[in-house]
């Protein structure tokens, strides 16, 4: 029987050597990336079984990485991997198609089962992420949803771009449009979100978990 596929996404070298370290022998390591555009083009190129993935990455986040990647890849399974147990990150990695969420911290322990249950069909929650956390996770409707997620994908995409700092021509190469178009998406975003700045832009991201500081 041939070992599942497992595809790496962590901005951080150091994790991604001990996610290696834990999982060779059972599994096929077919690539490790270190940002969420990386993730997508080996992820269709590779189509894994499963896409190991970090919240914090540049260029893409892990939640919108893992959206995006769920309509490129429909069959891989997502786990998430990260220091975060807030409830918003929870809920926001599950609504993106993740079937596992693991904390950073638990990884050694907890990562292989997480590996076994999303074989098999199943879903994987640490339990490091308390009962109450949980119960107000599983208790949330769609109805909560914040104003981020009426953002287009596009939108979000120049909005971590700007949050990390990078410029209307820099944005433009890496999305493949041009600058003038990436300041039509600031100004919508601006306008759909009710903020003036780049500034108070930079803020709603790291506020919402569309960029982190580790």
């Amino acid at each position: 029987m041939p070992k599942p596929r497992v595809l790496l996404a962590d901005d951080h070298r150091l994790v991604l050597e001990g996610f290696r370290r834990i999982l060779e022998g059972q599994y096929e390591l077919v690539g490790a990336v270190e940002d969420g555009r990386a993730l997508l083009d080996s992820a269709e190129k590779l189509q894994p079984d499963i896409a190991i993935i970090d919240l914090s990455m540049p260029l893409l986040n892990g939640i919108d990485a893992a959206t995006q990647l769920k309509k490129i890849c429909p069959d891989t399974k997502i786990i998430i991997v990260t220091m975060h147990a807030d409830t918003e990150y929870v809920r926001s990695a599950f609504e993106a198609g993740a079937s596992a969420y693991v904390l950073k911290r638990s990884a050694v322990d907890e990562l292989e089962q997480a590996m076994q249950a999303v074989m098999a069909g199943r879903s994987y929650i640490t339990p490091l992420v308390t009962r109450e956390v949980l119960d107000v996770f599983l208790s949330t409707t769609a109805d909560t949803l914040t104003r981020t997620r009426t953002l287009t994908t596009r939108q979000r995409e120049v909005l971590q771009l700007l949050a990390e700092g990078r410029t209307a021509k820099e944005i433009g190469a890496t999305l493949n449009i041009s600058s003038r178009t990436v300041e039509f998406h600031k100004s919508q975003v601006l306008t759909q979100l009710n903020l003036q700045t780049t500034a108070d832009l930079v803020k709603y991201a790291l506020t919402h978990g569309i960029v982190q500081v580790d």
